[in-house]
């Protein structure tokens, strides 16, 4: 794990990263098995975390579409890894929101193949840069995660934590939220040193996770 602090934003890199989300985002393709993944293009990075955490709604707050991707109170509505790009055939970027593991409304059976297809996907996507693991602020880390970090530590996949559902945490209570998980996850081999918070609802945090995102875009070249 890089254990310096990357430099902060400066108005200049949410300026931009702002623009390049700003572009119309399109679905593309969905694949329920690991040998129907899309074929690959350009760089890819993935949301993935516990059902009902956030990731769709993250996407469309990424993308500023309220309907980009699917949202639901409803846990596990997504089922599918679900691609979107840019419109227009732009392949630099990939967004891959993940089936939620953990608890949800389906059948045993259904979510043991999901959290195989997160897994399978996770330790051979070539084109991966970055997992971006999202964790309820309101709850921290729990077990489930764990199992998905350590497959990315042994795959020496480079992810990130990223705090979602900011607005239902006190704003006394979450410098120590964000420190408390950066603790926990100091030691992981693949994971990103600084923790990022975000809501959703009320759009905390997006501009700096687009900018986090460009810079490593630009990064990968």
């Amino acid at each position: 794990m890089n254990a310096s602090a990357a430099p902060p934003f400066t108005p200049d890199d949410l300026e931009s990263a702002r623009k390049f989300f700003a572009g119309p985002w399109e679905f593309v393709w969905a694949s329920t098995r690991i040998d129907d993944l899309p074929p690959m293009a350009g760089r890819e990075i993935a949301f993935a975390g516990r059902s009902n955490v956030g990731k769709s709604s993250l996407i469309n707050a990424l993308t500023g579409r309220n309907a980009l991707a699917r949202t639901s109170r409803t846990p596990g509505r997504t089922q599918q890894l679900n691609f979107f790009r840019m419109a227009g055939g732009d392949e630099r970027l990939t967004l891959v929101d993940m089936p939620g593991y953990g608890f949800a409304a389906v059948g045993k059976d259904k979510v043991a193949a999901w959290t195989r297809l997160i897994h399978d996907y996770l330790r051979g996507r070539a084109n991966l840069m970055r997992v971006y693991v999202l964790i309820d602020a309101r709850h921290g880390l729990k077990e489930t995660d764990g199992e998905v970090l350590a497959t990315l530590d042994k795959a020496a996949m480079s992810y990130q934590i990223v705090l979602t559902k900011a607005d239902a945490v006190k704003a006394s209570d979450r410098a120590a939220v964000v420190a408390g998980v950066g603790e926990a996850i100091r030691r992981r081999p693949a994971a990103f040193p600084e923790v990022l918070m975000t809501s959703g609802e009320t759009g905390a945090g997006i501009p700096e996770l687009r900018a986090a995102i460009g810079r490593l875009l630009a990064e990968q070249g």
